[in-house]
């Protein structure tokens, strides 16, 4: 077995794999709410649809997305093993006796927070991705050029109460698994320092908050404006 080989299948391995994939999907939540913003525009999509087109049409981007859902699936997979693996080490009695007092609630369920927010991953790939590349979607016309109108497809499943209630139950969940996560692959990586490590942990508890809260309010304002 080659030391390559070693290293995934170590436990440090599993959890450097963790930390750069958890940070790489940072950095794409942060890129996706700045194109997402874009649906309270008002301008009937326009800013919206041009945007989706260009990602969509874009070979870079376009291979960058594929790059992310493997990255999603191995932080998903290493997450599982890494929490199995932790179970059956830990100590008769030890979540009653230790955990509570030396760790966070999201830290202690950060497996089936994870697992909750692949769920939702899942439901929302096939409720719009699966509907931009395969649906059929009416176009619009701006300025000669012939776009998908994807604004349509999204503001007609932000009127569905039921929907709209499964993303923002959905960001909270993202946002307590952040509020660990975030911290936690910047240790992973030895980046933990009594000068540093304070301000990354605010820095991502303020991320935490904020980018998930934003997230959430695009379907509130959009199910609102159509009610």
């Amino acid at each position: 077995m080659s030391w390559v080989s070693k290293t995934l299948n170590s436990t440090l391995g599993k959890k450097l794999l963790m930390a750069l994939t958890g940070l790489f999907l940072i950095l794409f939540l942060v890129v996706h709410l700045a194109g997402n913003l874009q649906l309270l525009l008002p301008d009937d999509g326009k800013a919206f649809n041009i945007y989706a087109e260009t990602m969509a049409s874009n070979p870079l981007i376009r291979v960058v997305g594929y790059l992310n859902f493997g990255f999603i699936a191995l932080h998903a997979v290493y997450s599982a093993i890494l929490t199995r693996n932790n179970k059956k080490s830990r100590p008769v009695g030890y979540a009653v006796t230790n955990a509570s007092a030396n760790s966070t609630w999201s830290s202690r369920n950060m497996g089936i927070l994870g697992t909750l927010i692949l769920i939702f991953i899942l439901v929302h790939l096939r409720g719009f991705w699966y509907e931009f590349k395969f649906g059929e979607i009416p176009y619009v016309t701006y300025d000669g050029v012939t776009y998908k109108d994807g604004y349509t497809v999204v503001s007609t499943a932000y009127q569905n109460i039921l929907y709209v209630i499964f993303y923002v139950v959905s960001m909270a969940v993202l946002a307590f698994h952040l509020s660990h996560g975030f911290a936690s692959a910047f240790q992973t990586l030895g980046i933990n320092h009594s000068k540093y490590t304070p301000f990354i942990k605010k820095l991502g508890l303020g991320f935490a908050i904020i980018v998930p809260a934003l997230f959430a309010l695009i379907p509130i304002v959009m199910f609102l404006q159509n009610s």
